[in-house]
């Protein structure tokens, strides 16, 4: 099937972080499904141009946007690039977002601050301003994570507390933006084979193990496994999916 069948023909997304990892799988996937989609990054223009020219090899359309998130701003530079070029958004992925893993008794003020202003500030003001340029009947895929639900790594203590922010936010969101046919969601990934994750996925087989074996599935996931959820709460499919966490953790939460 050409891409120009794709069930999102004629829709434009937006997908923060979309340059690595689970927004670059979250991107390719959205571009095979038709839409136009415009990648943001925060740093890394080669990756960003990378996923782009992946979408528009498989016969896609694609645009790079920089903005860089946290920091006074960020929300407005960011549209203030995409207007450049798009009129107007169907699908708002915020997937951005940052680590930390310190313990409690060891993670300082600025650390904390830095990861609540990419990981909840930056969303709320992305979407608060995004709100007027998307149309009617659009999407909201907040990417939050199976940490917010459950303590399983309990180091990551400040960043399960970003996510439990993105939770509340998605589901208040969806009654604001409701009487307008835009539904808002939060899809859950639980590990993920990332390069962001490598430096620890990837030590050992051991550690590798390990992570299968929290998956009901008995495997790590993929981006691919996360950005075929998004793809359906983007799609059409998706039009009666609002207000909801979506495990998408393969089952290391059940």
């Amino acid at each position: 099937m050409s891409v120009l069948a794709g069930r999102l023909t004629g829709k434009t997304a937006l997908v923060t972080g979309g340059s690595r990892g689970i927004g670059r799988g979250i991107a390719e996937r959205l571009g095979r499904d038709g839409a136009r989609v415009a990648v943001h990054y925060a740093s890394n223009e080669a990756a960003a141009k990378e996923t782009v020219a992946a979408i528009e090899g498989a016969g896609g359309s694609a645009f790079a946007i920089r903005a860089e998130l946290g920091v006074p701003g960020d929300a407005a530079r960011l549209w203030a690039e995409f207007d450049r070029h798009a009129e107007g958004v169907d699908i708002l992925v915020n997937n951005a977002g940052i680590g930390s893993t310190r313990p409690f008794a060891s993670i300082g003020e600025e650390e904390y601050d830095r990861v609540f202003a990419v990981n909840a500030k930056a969303p709320f003001f992305v979407t608060q301003l995004g709100a007027e340029r998307l149309r009617d009947d659009g999407r909201i895929i907040n990417i939050s994570s199976g940490v917010s639900h459950a303590a399983v790594l309990p180091d990551l203590i400040a960043y399960a507390m970003t996510k439990g922010a993105l939770d509340v936010f998605t589901r208040n969101l969806s009654k604001v933006l409701g009487p307008r046919g835009i539904t808002v969601n939060a899809v859950a990934p639980g590990i993920v084979d990332t390069d962001v994750n490598a430096d620890w996925l990837r030590t050992s087989e051991e550690a590798w193990a390990g992570a299968a074996a929290m998956s009901a599935l008995g495997r790590v996931g993929t981006p691919a496994d996360i950005a075929d959820v998004v793809a359906f709460l983007a799609s059409e499919d998706g039009r009666w999916v609002t207000g909801q966490w979506v495990d998408a953790t393969g089952g290391s939460l059940a």
